[in-house]
C-alpha cells in the first residue's frame, strides 16, 4: 500500500513536471507534490500495524489448527502469510542496532522456501503432528528475526487463548 503512494506521487509528479507542451512546471507546484508525498507517507500504516494483523492471524491459525479445522486453518496461514508479505513491503530493509542492513525480503523467501512452506504443507496434508511441529519452527524462525532485527524482547510462544471469543474453531459437521 506505502509503496503504491509513493509511486502513485512519483507519477504525478512527473506528470506535472512535464506538461504536454513540454515545459517544466513551476517549483511551486513541485514543492506542493513533494508536501503532498510527506503527507500521504505519514498517513500510512507502519510494519508494527502489519505485525499485529500477523499476530491476529497467526494465533487463531494456532486454534483452527488444534480444532483440526483445516479449512480455518489454510485460511488463517493464507492471512498470516500476506500480512508478513505486507511488513516487508513496508519496510524491505531494516537498520540493526549496528547499523547493518537488515534485508527483510531476504528473510521473508528464506521462510517462505522453509518453516512457512513446511507449515503450509502441514495445512494441507491435515497433519495435527506437523501442524503443531511446523508452528513450534516458524515460532522459531519468527524470533530469530526479530534478534536480528535488534528486538531480542518480543519473544513468542504458542499462545494460550484466541485473540477473539467470537471465532468458532470447530470443524464444520
Amino acid at each position: 500500500m506505502k509503496a503504491f503512494l509513493i509511486l502513485t506521487a512519483i507519477t504525478a509528479i512527473a506528470w506535472l513536471a512535464f506538461s504536454p507542451s513540454g515545459k517544466t512546471a513551476a517549483p511551486s507546484d513541485l514543492e506542493g507534490l513533494k508536501a503532498e508525498v510527506d503527507r500521504l507517507k505519514g498517513i500510512v500504516p507502519d510494519q508494527s500495524h502489519a505485525m499485529k494483523d500477523v499476530a491476529y492471524h497467526y494465533s487463531n491459525l494456532w486454534f483452527a489448527g488444534e480444532a483440526e479445522n483445516w479449512p480455518l486453518a489454510e485460511f488463517y496461514f493464507n492471512e498470516s502469510r500476506s500480512h508478513l508479505r505486507w511488513a516487508v513491503r513496508i519496510i524491505p530493509v531494516r537498520k540493526t542496532p549496528d547499523g547493518q542492513e537488515l534485508r527483510l525480503e531476504d528473510l521473508l523467501t528464506g521462510f517462505e522456501n522453509g518453516a512457512l512452506k513446511e507449515l503450509g504443507d502441514a495445512v494441507k496434508s491435515q497433519d495435527l503432528e506437523k501442524f503443531r511441529t511446523g508452528y513450534q519452527q516458524m515460532l522459531g524462525s519468527c524470533y530469530a528475526c526479530h534478534v536480528a532485527a535488534g528486538k531480542p524482547y518480543l519473544r513468542l510462544k504458542i499462545p494460550d487463548r484466541p485473540e477473539v471469543p467470537i471465532i468458532d474453531f470447530s470443524p464444520q459437521l
